[in-house]
């Protein structure tokens, strides 16, 4: 059986002086991109770093919840069987 698709809560930080998918604050997983957070720019770095830490298209990789909050819910469209597995190590670096 496969998912249709799986949430991750993120906690994200814009203007960060790299680009880093990994860690955790408060059960989120921790994402820092150098994008600043003017007009969707900062979203949208994130959704793309989060996609290739995952080894997923961009495609797949949707804000849900956030657009503003530091805090954001992303969800992974038909995500591959041990996504569960990389979001645990990247949340466990």
């Amino acid at each position: 059986m496969t998912l249709a698709s799986l949430r991750i809560e993120v906690h994200a930080t814009a203007s960060a002086r790299r680009n880093h998918v990994g860690g955790s604050h408060d059960g989120a997983l921790r994402v820092s991109v150098t994008a600043v957070a003017d007009k969707g720019k900062a979203n949208k770095a994130i959704a793309k770093l989060l996609a290739k830490s995952l080894g997923v298209r961009p495609s797949q990789v949707e804000l849900i919840r956030g657009q503003t909050n530091r805090r954001k819910l992303f969800e992974v469209s038909d995500p591959p069987a041990n996504l569960q597995k990389t979001i645990d190590q990247l949340m466990a670096e």
